[in-house]
């Protein structure tokens, strides 16, 4: 249902600053943890003595200690030691390729090579122009209909009527197009009111908020499962989406959706912004009202999943406003396909 040759944000730095990390990624059972040197290690969370999680031990000196027995593993799967037993022929457990960059640990828990420059690239979160903020959600959905809830912001006049929310979403018709392995919708208005939270963002810019704007919403999906959005609001006449800095506030809606199970994920959301990014004080102030603003889909995405779970021979409905939805499932049932096929070669040739 998911692909695994990929890369997945698997946690961020300071969930392992003090101890090990369990967490499950496209079904998988990992332990992250700092190895010698400070490098980030995963593991099987599977101890070979006795079956028990690693991610209950504890790390010393970089090494990887089994809250159990006490056994010690190497970064790379290897028992290393253990007081008073000979543990050197233990069977290894799984290790996966892992990298820390962009303010994020990623993790690749398919069988093929980890390709690094596969990884999505983020420019901004090297730039010093640019601030980010953001959080962790555990949701129990289905990725793909996160996936669906981003590529189509309709939902926004309803589900977060009180923050960003307008009916004007629903008077603006989306474009959607395909080229290659991204997929992107976009919706522009102009001339309205900006909503709560952009009038929030136009003050925190030194703007005007009690002025006609022009807002935009360009939601970028690439595979696995990563939606960047870019969005924003401009005093209305200045060129929109085209808008010098000084006439708007504008930012990159950060979603990195990592499947857990098939119908659980831990959703990584933000918000990058290039104005006043020195600004310790709006950042936090977006943090707080951005992570409000997703708490308002959990509840929709949860039950969304029980129904279908519940009803799940009963098919549902497409529209013009879910092509972005639509498209990019397609995108991943495609690379799906392909990856199947790869494995299955390389199980004959293997056999051969």
């Amino acid at each position: 249902m998911f692909l695994k040759n990929a890369w997945y944000v698997a946690c961020t730095p300071d969930e392992i600053a003090q101890e090990p990390l369990g967490r499950t990624i496209c079904g998988e059972a990992m332990v992250f943890y700092r190895a010698a040197g400070g490098a980030v290690a995963a593991l099987e969370d599977f101890c070979p003595h006795r079956g028990a999680p690693l991610s209950l031990g504890f790390v010393r000196d970089g090494t990887l200690v089994c809250g159990y027995h006490g056994l010690e593993m190497g970064c790379h799967g290897k028992a290393t030691g253990m007081p008073g037993q000979r543990v050197n022929g233990f069977p290894a457990v799984r290790s996966f390729p892992v990298i820390e960059r962009y303010g994020f640990i990623w993790v690749w828990p398919g069988d093929a090579a980890a390709d690094p420059a596969a990884l999505h690239p983020l420019p901004w979160a090297e730039d010093p122009a640019w601030a980010y903020g953001g959080g962790l959600y555990h949701i129990r959905c289905d990725y793909r209909l996160m996936i669906d809830n981003l590529m189509d912001l309709t939902h926004e006049t309803y589900v977060h009527a009180s923050s960003i929310g307008q009916k004007e979403i629903d008077e603006a018709p989306p474009k959607t197009t395909s080229e290659g392995d991204e997929v992107v919708t976009s919706r522009f208005m102009e001339n309205i009111m900006a909503p709560p939270f952009w009038r929030m963002a136009l003050r925190g810019n030194g703007l005007a908020d009690d002025v006609p704007v022009d807002r935009w919403q360009i939601c970028r999906f690439s595979p696995p499962s990563h939606v960047m959005i870019e969005v924003g609001v401009a005093h209305a006449g200045h060129g929109g989406y085209h808008a010098s800095a000084e006439h708007k506030a504008a930012s990159v809606v950060v979603d990195f959706i990592t499947p857990e199970t098939e119908a659980s994920i831990w959703y990584f959301w933000g918000m990058a912004r290039n104005f006043r990014p020195d600004d310790a004080a709006l950042t936090d102030q977006i943090r707080e009202g951005q992570g409000k603003i997703f708490a308002e889909d959990l509840e929709m995405l949860e039950r969304q999943q029980r129904n279908l779970e519940a009803w799940p021979q009963r098919k549902l409905l497409k529209l013009n406003i879910d092509a972005g939805g639509v498209l990019s499932r397609r995108v991943i049932d495609r690379l799906l396909a392909s990856e199947r096929g790869a494995s299955a070669n390389a199980t004959q040739n293997a056999e051969a």
